[in-house]
C-alpha cells in the first residue's frame, strides 16, 4: 500500500479512529491493531510474504528469550544469537542475492573463457525485507549485548516489528528505542497529532511534487542517453538526485508523521544532506538509521577506528560496500558503494572525517564562500555516484558519463517537454529554499507560523495541500521499496 494511494487515505484515518477511540484504554488493544493493521498494510501489496515477517517475528522473539534465559551461560547464548544471525541472514541472502551470486558466477566463468549455460530461479523480492530483518535482526544482538532484556510480550514485540508507518521503507529502528513505546498505553497528542500531519504534508510535497515530476524528465533522459547533449545528462543526472532525496526523504517524513499520529516517535533519517560540506558530514546526515545500523553492528566490532591506519581504512571501505550490497544485486550498487569509500577515505586519512559537527551557516545566515564550495563540490562527487546507482549497469553508467563530460557538456540542454523540466527544476528550487529556510527544523514548513497569524496559518496549509494535489507528477513506486 503506498501513502500517497486512495487506498492509503482511506486505511489511515480508519486505523486512527480505532486506535484513539475503541482501543485508547487497553494498551494490549492498541497493540493489536497495530499488528493487524501492520499486516493488512504489508499484505495489500502480496499476502504470500506475510509468512516471513511473521516467522522473523516468532524466531528472533523466541532467541531473545533463550539468551536471556541463557544469562551466565556465554557459549550458549552465543548459539542463539548465531542461529538468529543465520535465519535473518539466509532468508535476506536467499531472497535478494541469489540470482545475483549464480549470475555473477556464471559472469566469472565466462571472463575465464569457459561460458556455460545457466538459469536464475526468478525470485521475487520482498518490498521492505532488507528494512525488517535488520531491524528484527538488531533487537536479538541488543539483547546479547545486554542492552536490553527480552520482551515477554509477544504482541508488543510483533507491533515493533512490522510498524506499517516504517515496514518497507524504514527508518530502521533500534528495539531500545522503539520497544519501550509499545509497552506503555499511549495517551493522544493533539499538539504530537498536528505536527505529525505537518510533517506528512511536506513529505508528500517531497514525494509528489519534487520526486515524481523529477522521474519524469530522469527515466525519459536515462532510457536514450545517446540521444541527449552532455548538458541535458548533466540535468538528468541532478534531477535524479533530487528525485531519490524527495522520495526517500519524503517517505521517511510521511513515516516519521504518520507514527507521530499514534503517539509513537520515530528516529530522524534525514537531516539535509545535500547542505553538506564535505562526504563524511553527507553520511551523518543521509539515511541516517542505516549508517548508525552498520556503524554499531559492523563497523565497531569490525575494530572501527582504534586499530592500525591500515585496518581503519579497511573497515571502512567494507562499511561502504556493503552498505552499496545492501541497496540491491547489481554491481553498480557496488560501485556506488566503492565511489563513496574514495570520497571518504582522503577525509578519514587526514583527520577531517569530523570537521563538520554543526548544520551550514550556524548564525543563520548565507554560508560563507567555503561552505558554499564545499556543499556544491560535495553534491557534484555524490551526484557522479548517484548515475551508477540509477543504471542498469556500470557499463551503462560509465557510457552515461563519458558522453555528459564530452564537450557537449558545454551546449544548450535539448529534451522534449522543457516546459515540464523547466516546472520541474522550479519545484526542485523550492524545496531547496523551504530547506535551507528552516533548515535547524526537523519539518522546516512549520517555520512559516512565525510569519503569520494564526488563523492564517490554517488557510496557509490547506493551500499548501492544494498546492501538493495539483503539483503532484504522474505517480511513482517509492524507490527504496525495492530495497
Amino acid at each position: 500500500m503506498l501513502f500517497n494511494s486512495l487506498d492509503f487515505c482511506i486505511f489511515l484515518p480508519l486505523v486512527f479512529l480505532l486506535h484513539w477511540y475503541l482501543m485508547r484504554h487497553s494498551l494490549r488493544g492498541q497493540n493489536a491493531l497495530i499488528v493487524g493493521a501492520s499486516y493488512v498494510f504489508y499484505g495489500w501489496w502480496d499476502w504470500r510474504f506475510l509468512g516471513l515477517i511473521l516467522a522473523s517475528t516468532v524466531v528472533d522473539y523466541w532467541v531473545a528469550q533463550r539468551i536471556t534465559a541463557s544469562a551466565g551461560t556465554r557459549r550458549r547464548q552465543k548459539v542463539y544469537l548465531a542461529l538468529s544471525i543465520a535465519v535473518n541472514l539466509g532468508v535476506l541472502g536467499y531472497f535478494k542475492y541469489a540470482d545475483f551470486f549464480v549470475a555473477s558466477f556464471a559472469d566469472a566463468f565466462t571472463l575465464l573463457g569457459r561460458p556455460f549455460a545457466y538459469a536464475t530461479l526468478g525470485i521475487v523480492l520482498p518490498v521492505g525485507i532488507s528494512f525488517y530483518t535488520f531491524q528484527t535482526l538488531s533487537y536479538s544482538i541488543d539483547v546479547y549485548r545486554g542492552k536490553l532484556t527480552a520482551s515477554s510480550d509477544f504482541v508488543a514485540f510483533a507491533a515493533y516489528v512490522s510498524f506499517f508507518p516504517q515496514l518497507v521503507a524504514g527508518p530502521i529502528e533500534r528495539a531500545t528505542r522503539l520497544l519501550p513505546q509499545f509497552d506503555r498505553l499511549r495517551v493522544f497528542s493533539y499538539k504530537q497529532a498536528v505536527y505529525g500531519g505537518k510533517q506528512i504534508l511536506w513529505g508528500l510535497f517531497k514525494k509528489m511534487v519534487v520526486a515524481d515530476n523529477c522521474a519524469v524528465v530522469v527515466n525519459d533522459i536515462f532510457a536514450d542517453p545517446g540521444a541527449y547533449p552532455g548538458s541535458t545528462l548533466l540535468l538528468a543526472a541532478v534531477l535524479f538526485a533530487f528525485q531519490i532525496y524527495g522520495d526517500f526523504s519524503g517517505y521517511s517524513d510521511i513515516a516519521i508523521g504518520t507514527a507521530r499520529l499514534f503517539g509513537v516517535e520515530l528516529m530522524r533519517n534525514f537531516t539535509y544532506p545535500y547542505f553538506a560540506r564535505d562526504v563524511a558530514e553527507f553520511w551523518r546526515r543521509w539515511h541516517i538509521s542505516l549508517s548508525t545500523w552498520f556503524r554499531d553492528y559492523l563497523y565497531i566490532p569490525l575494530g572501527g577506528s582504534r586499530g592500525t591506519r591500515v585496518q581503519a581504512v579497511r573497515n571502512t571501505a567494507i562499511i561502504f560496500l556493503v552498505s552499496g550490497l545492501w541497496h540491491g544485486a547489481n554491481w553498480t550498487f557496488v560501485v556506488w558503494g566503492a565511489l563513496h569509500a574514495l570520497y571518504f577515505l582522503p577525509l578519514l586519512l587526514t583527520g577531517r572525517n569530523r570537521r563538520y559537527t554543526e548544520i551550514v551557516a550556524a548564525d543563520g545566515g548565507l554560508p560563507t564562500w567555503r561552505e558554499l564550495w564545499g556543499m556544491v563540490t560535495t553534491f557534484s562527487l555524490v551526484t557522479v555516484a548517484w548515475v551508477f546507482f540509477r543504471a542498469d549497469s556500470v557499463g551503462e553508467a560509465w557510457q552515461y558519463l563519458q558522453r555528459m563530460f564530452s564537450i557537449s557538456l558545454f551546449s544548450e540542454p535539448v529534451f522534449s517537454g522543457r516546459l515540464d523540466a523547466l516546472v520541474t527544476v522550479g519545484f526542485v528550487l523550492l524545496m531547496v529554499a523551504v530547506e535551507y529556510w528552516g533548515r535547524r527544523l526537523e519539518v522546516p514548513l512549520v517555520k512559516v507560523e512565525g510569519l503569520l497569524p494564526q488563523w492564517i496559518q490554517v488557510v496557509f496549509y490547506y493551500g499548501f495541500a492544494i498546492f501538493v494535489l495539483l503539483g503532484a507528477g504522474r505517480e511513482q513506486a517509492f524507490i527504496y521499496f525495492q530495497f
